[in-house]
C-alpha cells in the first residue's frame, strides 16, 4: 500500500527536499500551507505543477496556531507519517516576536501532537528540533548534551522537544526528535546569514552591489547541506524503536570563513566586500555550534557527504544563475 505523509512547512527549505523524497520513494505527500494574500510557493510550486506528481502531492491551507486546521488535515490526509517542519525559524526574529514564536513553534507542535493523539495514534511524528537548543553549552554536542537555549527559537523548539517525548513516553507515539545543525541551500531563506552572503556574492559578481553588511563573524557553526538531511529525517521514522537523533557534519566555521569560502569561489577578497555592524547581533549570542552525529551513523546508517566549501560554492552558482 502506498505510503502517506503529512508535511506541516511543506513551503520552507527542508519541506521542499523532504516533499521531493517522499515522492521519489512512491509516498502521497499532503503539505500543510499558510493562507497568505500573496503567494509565496516559489520552492514548491515546481514540485506541485509537475505533471508527474498530480494526484500525489495535495496542499492544504492550516496554521500552526489554529488547533482546528491541524485536526482538520490530519482527519483529511490520514497520514501514515507526519513531519513537523513548520516554525517560526530565524533566531533574531524570535526576539522581536518572542509570543508569537512560541505559539508557532512550541505550541504548535503540542497542537500537532494532540491531533495526532485523538485522530491519527498509529502515524509516525517526527518533530524538527533545533542545535539552537544547545545554545551556550560548550561543543561537541550530541544527545545526551545539557540544553541551554539563548533565544526565544530556542527556548521555544525546546518546549517541543520535551513535549514530543512526553507523548512518546505517556502515550506510547512513535513521536521522535531530529536536533538538526545548520543546514543550508540554494533554497535557504534570503534573510539567513549563508543565504545572505552568497545573494551578496552573486549581486556583487553581476554588478548589482558592492558589499553586504554582517553581525558577528565569529559565531561558529556546524552547515551541512539541507537536501542531505531531510533523507536522515526519513530514515528516523523507520526505525523499529522511536529515538532522538543528532545530525551534523561535525565540523566547525565561523561566519568569517563561510564569508572567505563564498567570495573566493567567484574570485573575490571578502575583505574588500564585507562590513560589520553591531546591530545585526543578537542580544545574547551563542558562540560555538558543532554537532556529534555518532549515533546517526551506526544507527541510521546517515552521513553528512557535503564540505562547507562546497556548500558555499554550489549555493554562490545558484545566486549568481538565479540573478541571471
Amino acid at each position: 500500500m502506498t505510503k502517506r505523509a503529512l508535511i506541516t512547512g511543506i513551503t520552507g527549505q527542508d519541506g521542499s527536499y523532504l516533499a521531493e523524497l517522499l515522492l521519489e520513494k512512491g509516498y502521497e505527500v499532503h503539505g500543510l500551507v499558510r493562507r497568505s494574500s500573496s503567494f509565496n510557493r516559489g520552492r514548491i510550486d515546481p514540485i506541485y505543477l509537475d505533471p508527474a506528481n498530480q494526484g500525489r502531492l495535495t496542499l492544504h491551507y492550516g496554521d500552526m496556531t489554529d488547533s482546528t486546521s491541524l485536526i482538520n488535515v490530519v482527519r483529511e490526509s490520514r497520514p501514515d507519517e507526519v513531519y513537523n517542519l513548520a516554525a517560526q525559524s530565524h533566531v533574531a526574529v524570535s526576539f522581536e516576536m518572542p509570543e508569537y514564536t512560541a505559539s508557532a513553534d512550541a505550541m504548535g507542535a503540542i497542537r500537532l501532537l494532540e491531533a495526532i493523539r485523538q485522530n491519527a495514534p498509529e502515524a509516525r511524528f517526527y518533530q524538527a528540533s533545533t542545535s539552537e537548543m544547545f545554545g551556550l553549552t560548550p561543543p561537541p554536542q550530541h544527545e545526551g548534551t545539557q540544553f541551554h537555549p539563548r533565544s526565544p527559537y530556542g527556548a521555544a523548539k525546546l518546549h517541543a522537544h520535551w513535549a514530543t517525548i512526553n507523548y512518546r513516553e505517556a502515550y506510547g507515539l512513535y513521536a521522535v526528535s531530529g536536533i538538526l545543525f545548520n543546514h543550508e541551500s540554494p533554497r535557504r531563506g534570503e534573510s539567513f546569514v549563508t543565504r545572505k552572503i552568497t545573494r551578496a556574492v552573486a549581486a556583487i559578481t553581476t554588478g548589482r552591489a558592492t558589499s553586504v553588511t554582517l553581525g558577528n563573524l565569529e559565531a561558529v557553526r556546524d552547515w551541512g547541506y539541507a537536501k542531505e538531511y531531510v533523507e536522515g529525517m526519513w530514515r528516523m521514522l523507520q526505525q523499529d524503536v522511536p529515538g532522538d537523533y543528532v545530525l551534523a557534519t561535525g565540523v566547525g566555521t565561523t561566519v568569517r570563513d563561510f564569508a572567505e569560502m563564498a567570495f573566493s569561489h567567484a574570485g573575490l577578497d571578502w575583505r574588500e566586500h564585507v562590513e560589520t555592524d553591531p546591530r545585526f547581533e543578537r542580544p545574547s549570542e551563542v558562540p560555538e555550534l558543532l554537532g556529534d552525529a555518532t549515533r546517526a551513523a551506526a544507527e541510521l546508517g546517515w552521513k553528512a557527504t557535503t564540505t562547507v566549501r562546497q556548500l558555499a560554492g554550489l549555493m554562490v552558482d545558484a545566486d549568481i544563475a538565479l540573478l541571471g
